[in-house]
C-alpha cells in the first residue's frame, strides 16, 4: 500500500483539529459571548503543562475572522502547543475613534488563558500571544501597554504574554504611521512602539519589504530599542512581499518554519519543523 506523502498527511492532520476545536467564552459583553477557539494537540490532558499561542486576526481593527489563523493554530498544535484563536469586538462603523474594545478585549482573551491554564492543560509561564496586522497591534499591545483594560477584569490576573509572534505588525501608531488618524495624540495609550520597557517579551517579526502600510524602518527601529533594552527581537524581511503576505501558501509555510524555530530555541517545542516548503 502506497503512503501518502508528508504534506498530505500534515494537511489531513490540520483539517481533523480545526473540525476538533473546542469554544469557549472568555467573556459576555452586552450579552453576548466573546469566544475563543481552542486547538489542542494530539494526546492531550487537562493535566499537562503545555506551551500555548493566543493569535489575534487582523482587519484594519473594524474586520476580519478567527479563520485567519486556523492553519497557524493546528500547525502549532500538532507540534505540541495549545493554539487559541481569539475572536473580539471590532471598532463599529461610523466609529473614527481608537481601537479601545479591541484592546480591551485582547487583554482579556489573555486573562482567561492565564486563569484557566489548569483547565487548558498550559503552564502559565509559557503563553504566548501572535497575530497579524491589526492583530499583531493586539498581540504586541498586550504584551507591552499597560491599562486600556476592560473595567470587568481582575487586574490581579496578568496579561502579559511570555513570547510574541508578529505578523506584519501595524504596532506603530505615532505620527505618520498606521492608525494615528484614529489614536491622534493619545498614540502613546496604543501604540506598542512607543511602550518598549525592560522586560518586554522575545519577539519574532515578520515584514514584506513591499508592505504599503509599514516602512520596514518602523521594523528595525522597533528592533533596535528591543535590544537596547536586553529583550530579543528576531527580525524577518521578505523581498518584493506586501502586506498580508504571509497568508498566502509559499509564504505561510516559510514564516511557521521559522516561528517554529524561534519557539523551539525558547524551549517551548522539541525538534525540527515538519512543515516543508513546496519546490
Amino acid at each position: 500500500m502506497k503512503r501518502l506523502p508528508t504534506i498530505v498527511v500534515l494537511w489531513f492532520t490540520a483539517v481533523f483539529a480545526a473540525c476538533a476545536a473546542e469554544t469557549l467564552t472568555y467573556k459576555n459583553v452586552a450579552g453576548t459571548p466573546r469566544t475563543l477557539l481552542v486547538d489542542k494537540p494530539a494526546g492531550w490532558k487537562a493535566t499537562d503543562q503545555r506551551p500555548a499561542i493566543v493569535l489575534f486576526f487582523g482587519g484594519g481593527w473594524v474586520g476580519g475572522s478567527v479563520k485567519q489563523f486556523e492553519r497557524h493554530s493546528t500547525y502549532l498544535a500538532s507540534r505540541g502547543m495549545v493554539g487559541i484563536r481569539a475572536d473580539y469586538r471590532v471598532i463599529p462603523k461610523g466609529d473614527k475613534g481608537p481601537p479601545v474594545m479591541c484592546v480591551a478585549d485582547a487583554k482579556s482573551a489573555m486573562r482567561y488563558v492565564y486563569s484557566h491554564a489548569a483547565e487548558l492543560g498550559v503552564d502559565p509561564q509559557r503563553i504566548a500571544a501572535g497575530g497579524g496586522s491589526a492583530g499583531g497591534h493586539l498581540a504586541a499591545f498586550a504584551g507591552l501597554v499597560d491599562g486600556q483594560d476592560d473595567p470587568q477584569d481582575d487586574l490581579k490576573i496578568p496579561c502579559k504574554p511570555k513570547a510574541l509572534v508578529l505578523f506584519n505588525p501595524v504596532f506603530d501608531n505615532g505620527p505618520g504611521q498606521w492608525g494615528h488618524e484614529r489614536v491622534g495624540k493619545r498614540y502613546h495609550e496604543f501604540s506598542p512602539a512607543h511602550n518598549v520597557v525592560k522586560g518586554a517579551p522575545p519577539t519574532i517579526l515578520f515584514l514584506g519589504d513591499k508592505d504599503d502600510l509599514i516602512p520596514v524602518s518602523v521594523v528595525t527601529d522597533f528592533e533596535a530599542k528591543m535590544k537596547q533594552i536586553g529583550s530579543r527581537c528576531e527580525v524577518h524581511l521578505y523581498p518584493g512581499a506586501g502586506h498580508g503576505f504571509f497568508n498566502k501558501p509559499n509564504y505561510y509555510t516559510q514564516t511557521m518554519i521559522e516561528a517554529d524555530k524561534f519557539l523551539a530555541s525558547l524551549g517551548w517545542i522539541k525538534g525540527e519543523p515538519t512543515l516543508a516548503l513546496v519546490k
